[in-house]
Formats: structure tokens, sequence, C-alpha cells
């Protein structure tokens, strides 16, 4: 049986929040391409957490600009920040695999600048999702 929406909601946040921990910890440690791409999963998990608060049977896909326009369907202030945090979903295949860069590897590629970026973004994303479904 399926739980209540706001309880689903509530458990994707969680798992977001955790991921968060983790991002800022690898964006500390060196880990600057893992914590670019986590950076964007935590996002896709807060925006999908706030997506089934509002009743979202099946929320599909991996983009943070797709999941904020669906968002903003329900709060127009997703419409607003969609252009700020859609960058995250260039961190969801060069982070991981070298065939996306030329002649280089995504260990070498990504700095603690756009890993802090990445996590200041994601932390963004999960402070509004969290003021939304308390």
């Amino acid at each position: 049986m399926r739980k209540k929406a706001i309880e689903e909601g509530r458990r994707w946040l969680e798992q977001a929040i955790e991921d968060l921990k983790w991002t800022k910890h690898l964006a500390e440690r060196g880990g600057y391409h893992i914590a670019c791409f986590l950076a964007q999963q935590v996002g896709e998990k807060a925006l999908k957490a706030f997506l089934y608060a509002q009743g979202e049977e099946i929320v599909i896909g991996h983009s943070i600009e797709r999941l904020c326009n669906l968002a903003s369907r329900y709060d127009a202030e997703y419409s607003e920040k969609v252009k700020r945090w859609a960058i995250l979903d260039g961190y969801y295949v060069p982070t991981r695999y070298p065939n996306s860069l030329p002649d280089s590897i995504p260990a070498r590629v990504y700095t603690k600048n756009a890993a802090d970026e990445a996590a200041r973004l994601a932390e963004e994303i999960v402070k509004s999702v969290k003021e939304k479904i308390k």
C-alpha cells in the first residue's frame, strides 16, 4: 500500500538531505567530480520529494529543469528557480564517464569551485522543498 503523499515526499527529502551531507564531504575532500554528480542527484530527489508530496503517483526522469517545470504547476516559485538550478543537469553524465570529455577524465576536469557551487545549488533546492513540505 502506498504511503500518504506527504509521507512519500518526506521520505524522498530525507534521502536528499543525507546525500547532501556526502556531497559537501566529497567537495571538501577532493572528490569534485563525484560531488558535482551527487549534487545533481540531491536536486533531483528533492524536487521529486516536492512532487510526491503534492500527490504525484509516479515521477520519472532525472532532469532538474524538467522537474522544476513540473513543480511550477503547484508552486510558481519553481518557474523562477529553474534557470538557476538547471545548471546541475550538466553534471548528470560528464562527471561520470570519460567518453563524455574529449582527451580527459572527470577526475581531472572538475574543480573545487565547481563542486562547491554545485553543492550550494543542491542545498538551495533542499531548503526550498523543506520549507514547502514541512
